[in-house]
Order: C-alpha cells, then structure tokens, then sequence
C-alpha cells in the first residue's frame, strides 16, 4: 500500500514528548504512524486489487504489508482527502465528544477552546447545527475573523490579547450564569443555570 494522503492530528504532538499519555512516545527516528488514505499497489487479498483506494493506519508514505480487515474498504474519489481530515480522528474526536460526551441542546451556549483547530472547528460546526450559540476561543486575530465569518459562530475572542475573554462576553455572548465542563474533544459546554 502506498500512502496518498496521511493525517496530521492534534495528538501526535504530545506523542513527541516522552511523557506518560494514552498514546506511546515516538522514539528518536521513528516514524510517526497515523491514518491515512492509500493505494494498494500489490495484493493477493481478493477484495483489494491494485489501484483500490482504502483507509487504514499507515507508517509513513507505505505499509509493506497489511490485513484487509484492517483496512477501510474502497473510498468513493471525490471524499478521499476527507478521509484524513473531516472524516477521521479529529471529525469523529468532534462528533462523539459534542454528541455522546456534551449532548448539547438548542439554545444553550457552547464554548470552544482550540476553536480554529483540527477538533474545534468540527466541534462548534456541530454544536451550530444542534442550535447553540456558539463561543470559539483561539490564540490570533487572523484565527478570530476566521471563526465569526467563516464558520459562522456567535462569538470569538483571542485568548492572548484579552485579559479576561470570558468576563468581557458575559452579558453579551455568555449567560450571566453559567456552569462548564469540559470535554475530550478540546469544547467546553456552558449551560445557562438561570
């Protein structure tokens, strides 16, 4: 299988630290392993010829050998770069942690941290399409406009310009009251207690 398109994720970051994580450290000159879309360029599993596009996990640009089960079965042509992005770890990190994790419900405000990130993004696309009012917090100006014109959330504020970003949107974007937990999908769910 030869890689066409790999994934760059938020988590392989603190895989370059040698500190304990639910992922182990890559060693100094190992190649970092991720998802990734490939082609398969030989086979003797029947249902992956060559030429057959899939989904896997991927060591670098190609896998010498690989389980068709542990493959992703063949990906329609216009979603292939998808796969890696949207439809990979940081689009299913999003989905379950807004959906299955937060359960966020009309009307209510969802703050997002890393906002303009590989997970943030996708988490308050969803949150927006669940009814909420959504609050992104991201570290630039650039990253900020992005946010309010671009993928349309409520509000924004640069959390390395302003002193208290939370404060300065209560009345406006915040409930005067509010209550947060945070989530593994990198969001933070407000909910108005009044």
């Amino acid at each position: 299988m030869r890689s066409i398109y790999l994934s760059l994720d938020p988590y392989m970051r603190g895989r370059m630290n040698d500190a304990s994580s639910y992922a182990r450290p890559i060693a100094i000159g190992e190649v970092m392993t991720g998802g990734a879309v490939a082609v398969v360029v030989e086979s003797r599993d029947p249902a992956y010829f060559p030429a057959t596009r899939s989904r896997g996990f991927s060591v670098g640009r190609s896998t010498p050998s690989s389980r068709g089960a542990s493959c992703g079965r063949s990906i329609p042509h216009p979603h292939r770069s998808r796969r890696p992005s949207g439809a990979g770890m940081p689009g299913l990190t999003a989905y379950f942690g807004m959906l299955d994790i937060c359960d966020p419900q009309p009307g209510e405000t969802v703050v997002v941290s890393a906002a303009a990130g590989a997970v943030g993004m996708i988490a308050g696309q969803i949150a927006k399409l669940r009814g909420c009012r959504v609050v992104g917090v991201a570290g630039s100006d650039p990253k900020i406009a992005w946010l309010l014109d671009e993928l349309g959330f409520d509000a924004a504020f640069n959390y390395r310009t302003t002193d208290n970003g939370y404060g300065e949107l209560k009345g406006s974007a915040l409930p005067a009251s509010t209550s947060t937990s945070t989530t593994s999908a990198g969001s933070s769910r407000t909910r108005s207690s009044g």
